[in-house]
Order: structure tokens, then C-alpha cells, then sequence
């Protein structure tokens, strides 16, 4: 794995690239496109940017109606506020309508850090996949984001990428074959699965070469797209190693963990542990010290292989 680069500068680079090749493109933001990457787009195409400012609920609705003209609206804030405060716009106005717009919402999860439990989410993926026609991908890195960012803005319909803040390992080559609805096997295994998405993946592939190092050989899934979730590759998965551990930077209620199970208890019913974020609130900190605390580290997912496995 190479060096470390936020999805979100990611996606700041893929929108000047995809604009410049789309001209129907719009890029709306709500008065952080320091943050979340847009101020590039702005800058390159001021006459298809458009702040918002501090009102979520408006970003969303203004986007539909956009996109329902005509246009691919990519809509970018804190996942926190986008899929929280603005949770009934897109519902109604963006999936009801099946408007062509892009909820990219990026500083999801307890990596958010400083800014504390009332701006880490660990419920967007839940809410997002429950929404009739919405599709939901989670990059394990800078290179899978910018893959599933493009198959996502040239597909019709509505959309949630979910991005971060801080840098990730980036453990694809720019000629991995990478697609929405399909996992990506990053490393095979015969005695458990461990199926991972977004930051979690870097963490999923070091704890496999730590339980190799034990005898145990573990088979890592990357489910970038959580819906429509490759239930191909669970059932396979599931059937191959008779076992299977989940980690997400998400809470455990609703997200990846939830929706693997609910394959599984439908197809090939097998033993099912997650790691996750608990029924519980984060706090402000270090994103590293949370991590540890919460339970969203390396060391947590070797110790839910090696308790599922005994």
C-alpha cells in the first residue's frame, strides 16, 4: 500500500477532470467547498457552482430541481448534515423523483475527529440504502473513488458516495478493474472471509497479513458498493471459508454488517461477526485514539476472526 490520500481529494480532483468532459455537470455545496473538495470545480467553472451556504435542506431540493431540468448534480457536504438534516429532501424530492443527482458527502464517520460526536455519523449508509432506487458506494481509497465516481455521475438516477477526511492507504493500481455492484477480492483466503468497505479495507488486508503470520489464511472482500450489495460474492465467500467478519467505519446497526447478514440468513447461513461502530455516540478526539476506543482498528478484526474461528 502506497501513500495516504484523503477521498475526498479524490473527488475535489475527479470533478475539474469530469467537468471539463461534461458540460451539463453541476457541482452545489453548502459553504465548505474548502472541505469537501469543491473549491476546485468552483474555481475552473464558477458558472456551474453554486453555494448554497449553511442550509442542507435547501442544497438538496435546489438539486433535484436542477437535475430534473436536465443536468448531473453533484451535492456535497458533511455527511452528517447531508444525510441527517437533509434526510426527508432527499427522500422525497431526490429518490421519489429518481432526480439525477449525486449526494456526495464527504467527513463521514469517527475520523472526523476534533469535530466531535455531534459532526461524526455513523448512520448515512443506513439511511441512504433504505431508500428505494438510491445506490450507496463507500471507496476504499483514492483510486476506487475516482472509478466509482465516474461510473456514478454517468449512470442515471440517484446516488451517495460516501468519502472521508483523513488520508487512506491507497491500495488499488489506476488499472484495477473496479465497478459499482461488484466487490473486489484484494486478497484470497480459506478459513474465514473478511468482508470490509471504505477506511476499513487498509485494515481488513494488514490484519490478514498478521493472521497469515498465525497459520490463518483469510480471504479479503472490498464491498465498496454497499447497495445494490454483490450478493454473488457473499454466498461465495460464505461458502468457501464457512466464515465471515465484517468492518465498517459505520455503525453495525443498518450498515455493511446488516446488510451481509441479511444475504446470508437467505442463502448460506453462516457464523457472522461485526466490527463496527456500536450502539453509541463518538466523542471528540484523535482519530487514531477513537479508532482504538471504538473499536474500528486492525487489531479488533483479528480478534473477531480469531473469536469467530475458535
Amino acid at each position: 500500500m502506497a501513500d495516504k490520500i484523503a477521498t475526498r481529494a479524490a473527488y475535489g480532483e475527479f470533478l475539474v477532470e469530469k467537468g471539463a468532459a461534461r458540460s451539463d455537470l453541476v457541482v452545489m455545496d453548502a459553504d465548505l467547498s474548502g472541505s469537501t473538495k469543491t473549491k476546485g470545480f468552483a474555481q475552473a467553472y464558477p458558472e456551474r457552482f453554486i453555494n448554497c451556504g449553511i442550509a442542507e435542506q435547501d442544497l438538496m431540493a435546489e438539486a433535484a430541481g436542477i437535475a430534473l431540468s436536465g443536468h448531473v448534480v453533484c451535492a456535497s457536504t458533511f455527511a452528517m448534515f447531508a444525510t441527517g438534516r437533509a434526510y426527508e429532501i432527499i427522500r422525497n424530492s431526490i429518490g421519489y423523483t429518481h432526480a439525477n443527482v449525486k449526494v456526495c458527502a464527504t467527513h463521514a464517520g469517527i475520523t472526523v475527529g476534533e469535530d466531535g460526536a455531534s459532526h461524526q455519523t455513523f448512520e448515512d449508509i443506513a439511511l441512504m440504502r433504505e431508500i428505494p432506487g438510491m445506490t450507496v458506494v463507500n471507496p476504499a481509497d483514492a483510486v476506487s473513488a475516482r472509478k466509482l465516481l465516474d461510473e456514478v455521475v454517468d449512470t442515471d438516477g440517484p446516488a451517495y458516495v460516501r468519502l472521508g477526511r483523513s488520508g487512506v492507504p491507497v491500495i488499488y493500481g489506476d488499472d484495477a478493474d473496479i465497478k459499482v455492484g461488484k466487490a473486489n477480492t484484494v486478497r484470497e483466503g480459506t478459513d474465514v472471509t473478511i468482508i470490509a468497505t471504505g477506511i476499513m479495507v487498509a485494515d481488513a488486508l494488514e490484519a490478514a497479513d498478521e493472521l497469515a503470520a498465525k497459520g490463518v489464511s483469510a480471504r479479503v472482500i472490498d464491498m465498496h458498493t454497499i447497495k445494490p450489495i454483490d450478493s454473488d460474492a457473499i454466498i461465495k465467500a460464505a461458502a468457501d471459508t464457512g466464515k465471515i467478519v465484517t468492518a465498517e467505519e459505520h455503525s453495525v446497526i443498518g450498515g455493511l454488517g446488516s446488510a451481509v447478514a441479511e444475504v446470508l440468513v437467505q442463502n448460506e447461513p453462516v457464523k457472522v461477526a461485526m466490527v463496527g461502530q456500536k450502539d453509541t455516540f463518538g466523542e471528540s478526539g484523535k482519530p487514531d485514539e477513537l479508532r482504538a476506543k471504538y473499536g474500528l482498528t486492525k487489531a479488533d478484526i483479528i480478534n473477531a476472526v480469531t473469536n469467530t474461528l475458535e
